[in-house]
């Protein structure tokens, strides 16, 4: 039941950022790009290993590696540079005849999708986590204040990765619960040779160094993340915001800047987080990924599939659009990992309003898109110590991963199927929703 094209998601008050075309058929190979991609650049998968002969073949097809993304079963995925004039188009057909490789693509660029005594929840405004039987109350939201209330707010050993921009961690309702590396203090060596020197706070895919946040004391970079990051597990009774989650640890993986980013990028991040799971077993159970913007692509979806076989949850934002993701897909919250994996592990998110209904701008799709969320005129952290109002799928999405965070607090050894399974059946039928997602419902935590 899903998946697949392209979305932008980041609604900042009432300004909605929904930019996208129709893309190739699922699987297929792009022959004209609609979707913006890195120029000169195309990704590559081989057949097989990498070697010297490899290299030198790929030399006299006018391409030159630049970086090898992965060698997961091993066949390697580069990152590669045209090097004899072709256009990405032409280049991806020249490769795709080679028996050396076994698909080539664009690398295409994203963009974003946008009872505690805190002040913002106290005086209503943070209506998404509110319940039926809370004060105040907002039958539409996510019913948080319903799990807090049985005593339920999270914790620290549950881990979320945020694939997006970076985030302001020593924000006052964020560093309670930003993560802070154990494995590579900062001392300018690679401790844990996971190839990424003082990774304290996670990674800056973008710039390629250690700074996950950019913001400065008084900028705008990383709002959108730092944003994010206080609806999954904003710390409670503060004075601010509350999340989903009062205990949570969130690790960055920054692949979003000035200019968006890039499919390399996105891949690198993935793979970032399942190797954390794998080498430090940190309990991580979601990816939050409140972005989109390129087509269809094969090596993105081999690293989706790989979270899936780490037991990771992807939770995607449908997009702005307003249109229908099962006529034209949306990436990434239209992939599947069920061939690859043997379930999927992807939720895809649509955007609801204090009211119920199914936000304007927000894309649906009823074999795609899994559930609803809160979405319009969410209230969150942003850089400077300061709060804002965003509207978007970006905004829905880290409601529904805080909810696996939630989720796995209370079920312990919880496998992210089941977390899956748990959040969409426990989803609330609303009727703007019925025809509209796989479950035709909204997100309730209460029972988490």
């Amino acid at each position: 039941m899903k998946r697949r094209s392209l979305i932008a998601a980041l609604s900042v008050s009432v300004l909605l950022a929904a930019c996208g075309q129709p893309q190739s058929p699922a699987g297929s190979t792009p022959q004209a790009a609609a979707a913006p991609f890195v120029a000169g650049e195309v990704l590559v998968q081989l057949s097989g290993g990498l070697s010297a002969q490899t290299l030198t073949t790929l030399g006299s097809l006018g391409v030159q590696s630049l970086e090898t993304l992965s060698r997961a079963g091993g066949a390697a995925l580069l990152r590669a540079q045209i090097t004899d004039g072709q256009t990405v188009e032409q280049k991806i057909a020249q490769l795709q005849a080679s028996p050396l490789v076994r698909f080539a693509e664009p690398n295409w660029i994203y963009q974003h999708q946008a009872v505690p005594t805190d002040s913002y929840y106290t005086n209503g405004t943070l209506w998404g986590m509110q319940g039926d039987a809370s004060t105040p109350a907002n039958a539409y939201g996510s019913q948080a204040a319903e799990a807090w209330a049985a005593g339920h707010t999270g914790s620290d050993s549950v881990y979320v990765g945020i694939i997006d921009e970076g985030y302001q961690f020593d924000h006052p309702d964020l560093r309670g619960n930003a993560w802070l590396n154990p494995f590579d203090p900062v001392n300018g060596r690679d401790d844990d040779g996971n190839g990424y020197v003082d990774d304290t706070r996670g990674w800056d895919f973008a710039n390629r160094d250690n700074t996950v946040y950019d913001g400065g004391t008084r900028g705008t970079l990383d709002a959108h993340g730092t944003h994010v990051a206080g609806t999954i597990g904003g710390t409670a009774n503060d004075g601010g915001v509350v999340g989903v989650n009062h205990n949570v640890t969130f690790i960055s993986g920054k692949f979003l800047g000035r200019r968006g980013g890039s499919t390399a990028d996105a891949i690198k991040a993935v793979d970032y987080f399942v190797d954390l799971k794998a080498r430090h077993g940190l309990n991580i159970v979601a990816l939050n990924n409140s972005w989109g913007g390129g087509g269809f692509s094969q090596a993105l979806l081999d690293a989706v599939v790989r979270s899936a076989r780490a037991n990771i949850l992807f939770i995607a934002a449908a997009g702005n659009s307003g249109t229908n993701n099962d006529t034209t897909a949306s990436y990434p919250s239209n992939y599947d990992t069920t061939a690859g994996a043997g379930y999927d592990n992807v939720i895809a998110v649509a955007a609801i309003d204090r009211t119920g209904a199914l936000a304007s701008f927000s894309q649906y799709g009823r074999t795609s898109v899994d559930i609803g969320a809160p979405g319009v005129a969410i209230t969150s952290s942003v850089p400077s110590n300061k709060y804002a109002s965003y509207n978007g799928t970006s905004m829905a999405t880290p409601h529904v991963a805080g909810a696996a965070a939630l989720y796995a607090s209370t079920h312990a050894g919880a496998t992210a199927a089941q977390i899956r399974q748990a959040i969409l059946n426990a989803a609330v039928p609303t009727a703007s929703l019925n025809g509209k997602t796989v479950t035709g419902g909204r997100l309730d935590v209460s029972g988490f």
